[in-house]
């Protein structure tokens, strides 16, 4: 057994480097089995998100009947957590603790966070469904505790996977930061991909008593391969824990890093793009459902379709950056991207083709990966060596925080068009076409902002020439 073990480390460490995108940040003091262990926080991030996002979303609105208005808020309740990622990495890089850890007791405190909301959903869904003994108890009572549980959830998922990416950050030299980073995100997606199927599979046969042994399941995972995680990774600083130097004030630290206002316009792309990106994700299950008569299982697969074209687009901009491509021009081929594959979409549903939604949804995703790290490298490479944690923080802030936004947005203006008169009417795509135009709206709109961050970058840079002859 421990021969098999070795040899699969030793094939997975030479393999890695030339099929995984970022492997390479591998060294000698920092194999790639433990980058990979690392990561494992990730994957429970990616479960969370599929669960959350994808299998929930679908069953509350088509099989619970609850209105889609009803699931984006709850969908979107983490938003309150999202402009303090920020907060929380500057946070963890500045804790003392008596074992002169920094990053681990925020992480077991996300942990906990997501393993309590997991704990309080199954409650939730027993209530919503009427399902046994609940069949008589209010649905306030199943709103309420489905809105804790998810506010629970996200809170936990934004602090494990601000503070894990700054731990990963601190286990590599500066200018691998961002590699390390990127690999991080690629085995999100490689969790939300294996979480989707999986989940497609155990809810193959739909039943609430099932749904509910899922939820349950994903809280124990998350402990256990959260715990794997960070079993090992960060050492002991007992000499930290003893100095006695003065924490710096967040809001020096803020505004040194938006000194010159292009980061600031720079996050403006951000928010734009994956508010373009993210306002379908709480529709596309129910389109699917709704105006392509697609099973659970199959809908629920399609969340493993969109982080797979991420995934190829994380492959694809990692190959091409590290050859010097510039991070802006990659974000703009991401956000160009996307435009035709929200046209496939919306095209879908008056052709009757499946297979052109599914397309549009692998484009969309494969989109998103080339923005998402485009936008990332960017904003790493636009901060100081000494503030990536705080930027770090700051591209996760605006971008949960956009997400939140546009999830929000897209049920509700779903709901509305619903409740119009005559609306019994409508053909079965009517409420959902106007919020993926609105995506293809918001796609252009950052293609737009980054021609001017781009100019005023190039005028930035001719002045600085200017100056030094």
């Amino acid at each position: 057994m421990i021969g098999y073990r070795k040899f699969a480390l030793q094939t997975i460490g030479r393999l890695g480097p030339k099929y995984m995108p970022f492997a390479d940040v591998a060294t000698d003091d920092l194999p790639l089995s433990r980058l990979l262990r690392l990561s494992l926080f990730q994957v429970t991030v990616g479960m969370a998100l599929v669960l959350l996002v994808g299998t929930l979303n679908r069953v509350m609105i088509v099989e619970l009947s609850v209105p889609a208005s009803i699931v984006a808020v709850m969908i979107s309740l983490p938003l309150i957590f999202a402009p303090f990622r920020a907060l929380i990495g500057f946070k963890s890089d500045i804790h003392r603790s008596a074992l002169g850890w920094r990053r681990v007791p925020y992480i077991w405190k996300g942990t906990m966070l997501q393993f309590g909301g997991f704990a309080i959903m199954p409650f939730a869904l027993l209530v919503l469904s009427g399902y046994g003994e609940a069949v008589d108890a209010p649905r306030w009572i199943g709103y309420s505790s489905a809105a804790l549980a998810f506010l629970l959830v996200g809170a936990g998922v934004h602090m494990v996977q601000t503070v894990g990416l700054a731990l990963a950050t601190d286990l590599v030299k500066e200018e691998d930061q961002p590699n390390v980073v990127g690999l991080m995100y690629v085995m999100m997606l490689v969790g939300m991909i294996a979480s989707a199927i999986i989940f497609g599979m155990l809810l193959e046969n739909y039943t609430p008593g099932r749904l509910i042994r899922v939820v349950q399941g994903a809280a124990v995972v998350t402990i256990a391969l959260n715990l794997a995680a960070l079993w090992k990774q960060e050492p002991r600083d007992r000499e930290r824990a003893r100095r006695a130097a003065p924490k710096p004030e967040f809001r020096e630290a803020w505004g040194q890093l938006a000194r010159g206002n292009t980061i600031l316009l720079l996050l403006v792309v951000i928010g734009l793009g994956t508010a373009g990106f993210a306002m379908a994700d709480v529709l596309l299950e129910p389109y699917g459902g709704q105006v392509l008569s697609l099973s659970v299982a199959t809908t629920t697969r399609l969340t493993a379709v969109l982080a797979a074209g991420s995934l190829v687009g994380f492959a694809y901009a990692s190959r091409k950056l590290s050859a010097g491509m510039d991070p802006l021009t990659m974000a703009w081929l991401g956000a160009a991207v996307g435009v035709p594959a929200f046209i496939a979409i919306v095209l879908s549903a008056p052709t009757q083709m499946p297979a052109l939604f599914v397309a549009g949804t692998l484009l969309a995703g494969f989109g998103a990966g080339l923005f998402g790290h485009g936008t990332l490298t960017a904003t790493m490479r636009a901060a100081p060596r000494e503030q990536i944690g705080l930027a770090l923080g700051a591209w996760g802030a605006v971008q949960a925080t956009a997400a939140g936004i546009a999830v929000a947005l897209g049920g509700v203006i779903r709901d509305i068009i619903v409740s119009l008169p005559g609306a019994e009417h409508f053909r079965p795509e009517t409420p959902y076409t106007p919020v993926f135009s609105l995506e293809i709206v918001l796609l252009i709109a950052a293609l737009f902002a980054m021609h001017l961050l781009r100019r005023k970058k190039h005028r930035s840079h001719d002045k600085e020439v200017y100056v030094h002859q």
